[in-house]
């Protein structure tokens, strides 16, 4: 069959973005996504193809007792309507880690919004008619919606015949993973302490709440297998769950990574793609699924709402002596990231600071609440709101500066984590802290000025509601610590496929991985350490597909270390046969190929001292030089199901936030007008993207704090906001000032001292302005997001 209009192009980086490693060189994709030029999987388009739609449960939590799908069999344009009867093999489920998500409900639904039906037709609105005339007889059953539901003595149980591997050790069978972390005596410790603080706080459950909704387009092959173009995260995860489904094996499942509209952990589970294979397989022709925002709220997870209960004791002198804290997260229907999230949350719950003595335990919850995995922060962002919050109870009680207190409590370079592990690279707590303190403060009552007040500045904005009556400032801080990488035992690794040759008289060299460009800026890096270890300027990036080794997720602010890392690998070893070839040619005429140190620099062939030896165009005339290398990080190790030990992380990223907010009281609106980061960054490959990664994290956390919530009926298990009408997220007039200070520490053990930085500015921020609400109001607020009613005691109505 024919090739679709849209697919990925080559990328070809010349002349007019020259640059290496530490250079800001422009994205090559940033003036095609500007103009709109650039084709996003939902731009796909094959000149026979049919149009997917999904039918999802209207109920969280029943009996499917029929599903009479002859209605919609029956309408004029409809090529077929697909059940769980009509699935092709005995394996019928997929799943990151545990494989207990069903292609289509049997059975039961356990969700609002599960997928129960699949209907292809020849235009969209008929899909989309068709799928309503499915008609499915429910017979309700009561929902799980908290810990108390969910682990009663006799609690429905949300999967009836658990096998998986976590099943053997959790105290109830709707309890997905349980990590507890044990050291030191914390009744000794607790003895010691001059002051106690404890608080009880929530966190909301967010949506990715990324550009573009899923889509996707499969094209069966005439092979009989199928070529899946698609926007995700993970090509070879995503393949590993979908062949078994398909009954194929994984060389004729064909993936292609299509135009990605951001991801931020919401594409790592699967969401069309095995409905739109299904569909191209069982009729024929290519079959194109694209959700619309209602639909895209149901079909990805989010991050896990969660309680935490926290108890600190301090010194008088202001030494912390203990932690004893429970971490319970929502995983919702299924468990996607959730042991993960978990082994996260309880071993970076104690933050960044040294604490000998603890007892933390993290659990994950099955409930008939949406699925929830990995979103930005992944476990961290919830421990990092309640520890932070608890800094701050401490600092007041003992009557200490908030930073100072945190300084004097800080990690560094050499400390031994709750699990036993030592912190083997640079981590500069107490001088982040420092840095952002010393930042210069916003001035006072910006809204103020000769020609009148400047309602853009004032909390409410431009709805007009004040013009500074009732307006106090706060001011807040808070550090937070994201571990990089793949955990707990995980063969972390990439795959990098460089090749070298000479087109039109000119050495190119071309980069291909099956790194997921999801925004990150990973094909500009990519293309930077290619000429930094190739000398070379012009760079091609082949497109992201599955005929080249896995490159790993796009998460975990793991692409840049890992497959960074595989990249420079690869060039290496092209470099190395690049020079064999040159001494090969012109070694019998120059003895310095034989003796120096030669480099690859602008296009030729170099001493260690600057004596030219050859063009590299003349080398490699004839030639074409390509080698495809893995790379890993060291190994890790899971945590010990009893005690938590265990050197489990590879890396760690830490930012720091200072936030200044505007607060009507009267009115419980909060205007953040400056939000300003330290954060090490090891090396900045690309110091514009470093500033962009720490801004646009810094921002999503702006939202946590003070908008963002996907609200879930608790008597229904009913999502209730599922539309960006409803569920806010920051625009451009809630997004304040965000200086940035970034240092450069570099961690030894890897590629060029980097360290992943994505996340880490998501976990303070949120904190930071939860403090500075705090400081302005004098309100405890342990729950985020802040909403205008905590803010002045008014229940607002839910109707």
């Amino acid at each position: 069959m024919a090739s679709p209009s849209g697919t990925p192009t080559k990328i070809t980086q010349g002349s007019q973005t020259k640059g290496g490693i530490g250079e800001s060189t422009l994205r090559p994709d940033g003036t095609l996504k500007v103009t709109g030029e650039f084709a996003y999987s939902s731009d796909m388009w094959h000149e026979d193809m049919l149009w997917g739609q999904i039918l999802r449960s209207t109920v969280a939590h029943a009996e499917i007792v029929s599903i009479d799908t002859g209605e919609a069999l029956a309408m004029p344009g409809v090529y077929a309507v697909l059940t769980y009867d009509d699935l092709p093999t005995d394996v019928k489920n997929y799943g990151l880690e545990i494989q207990d998500t069903p292609v289509l409900a049997h059975g039961k639904v356990r969700h609002h919004g599960e997928p129960v039906a699949l209907v292809a037709a020849d235009h969209p609105e008929t899909a989309r008619r068709a799928a309503a005339k499915i008609k499915v007889d429910y017979r309700e059953l009561p929902v799980i919606t908290d810990e108390a539901s969910a682990t009663a003595p006799d609690a429905l149980l949300v999967h009836e015949n658990r096998d998986d591997h976590h099943a053997g050790h959790v105290p109830h069978p709707n309890i997905v993973h349980r990590q507890p972390i044990v050291r030191g005596d914390v009744a000794a410790a607790r003895e010691r302490a001059d002051v106690i603080v404890t608080g009880e706080y929530t966190f909301g459950m967010q949506d990715q709440a990324f550009l573009g909704p899923e889509s996707g387009l499969a094209v069966p092959e005439e092979d009989g297998g199928v070529h899946l173009y698609i926007a995700t995260q993970w090509l070879h995860s995503d393949l590993r769950q979908i062949a078994p489904v398909l009954g194929l094996p994984e060389d004729k499942v064909r993936m292609t990574l299509s135009g990605v509209g951001g991801a931020f952990g919401g594409r790592e589970d699967l969401s069309m793609q095995i409905h739109a294979c299904l569909l191209a397989l069982h009729t024929g022709k290519p079959v194109k699924i694209v959700y619309n925002r209602f639909e895209s709220f149901f079909g990805h997870v989010h991050r896990h709402p969660a309680k935490l209960y926290y108890e600190h004791g301090a010194t008088k002198d202001g030494k912390l002596t203990h932690l004893k804290c429970r971490i319970v997260l929502d995983g919702g229907a299924y468990a996607s990231a959730s042991p993960a999230v978990v082994g996260n949350a309880s071993s970076l719950s104690v933050g960044p600071y040294v604490v000998e003595d603890v007892d933390i335990e993290a659990i994950a919850l099955y409930t008939n609440n949406p699925p929830c995995g990995a979103m930005r922060g992944f476990g961290a962002v919830q421990a990092c709101f309640a520890y932070e919050a608890q800094m701050d109870k401490l600092a007041a009680k003992l009557g200490m500066d908030p930073v100072e207190f945190r300084r004097l409590n800080a990690m560094e370079q050499g400390t031994l984590l709750p699990t036993g592990q030592s912190v083997d690279s640079p981590a500069p707590v107490a001088e982040l802290l420092r840095r952002v303190k010393a930042m210069p403060m916003p001035p006072e009552r910006q809204w103020e000025s000769s020609e009148g007040a400047d309602v853009r500045q004032l909390p409410g904005g431009l709805s007009n509601t004040t013009h500074g009556e009732g307006v106090v400032r706060g001011v807040g801080y808070a550090v937070g610590i994201k571990n990089v990488g793949f955990s707990e035992g995980f063969d972390d690794y990439s795959t990098a496929k460089v090749r070298m040759e000479v087109v039109a008289g000119e050495p190119v060299a071309t980069v291909h991985t099956a790194m997921a460009e999801v925004g990150q800026g990973g094909v500009t890096v990519h293309a930077q350490i290619a000429r930094t270890e190739l000398g070379v300027t012009q760079v091609t990036i082949h497109p992201a597909d599955t005929q080249v080794g896995s490159a790993g997720s796009t998460s975990a602010s793991r692409q840049t270390y890992v497959t960074g890392g595989a990249v420079k690998n690869s060039c290496e070893l092209v470099r190395e046969k690049v020079l064999e070839i040159g001494r090969r040619k012109f070694g019998s005429y120059h003895p310095a190929w034989a003796t120096a140190e030669l480099l690859l620099e602008g296009g030729k062939v170099v001493t260690d001292g600057g004596e030219v030896l050859s063009d590299l165009a003349d080398v490699l005339e004839g030639e074409t030089v390509e080698v495809e290398a893995e790379w890993r990080h060291r190994p890790t190790e899971p945590f010990d199901l009893r005690t938590g030990q265990g050197n489990g992380h590879v890396q760690y990223s830490f930012a720091a936030h200072r936030a200044v907010v505007e607060v009507d009281t009267e009115l419980g609106l909060v205007k953040v007008i400056e939000l300003a980061c330290a954060q090490d960054v090891g090396k900045a490959l690309n110091p514009l993207s470093v500033l962009g990664q720490i801004q646009g994290g810094t921002t999503q956390g702006l939202g946590v704090a003070v908008m963002e919530e996907i609200v879930v009926d608790p008597k229904t298990a009913k999502v209730k906001n599922p539309s960006f009408t409803d569920y806010l997220i920051p625009t451009i007039l809630d997004t304040p000032t965000i200086p940035v200070d970034v240092l450069e520490l570099a961690d030894e053990q890897a590629p060029y001292g980097l360290r992943g930085i994505g996340e880490a500015p998501t976990l303070s921020s949120t904190p930071a302005v939860l403090a500075a609400i705090r400081n302005a109001t004098g309100l405890e607020l342990n729950r985020t997001p802040v909403r205008p009613e905590h803010l002045t005691g008014t229940q607002l109505s839910e109707g």
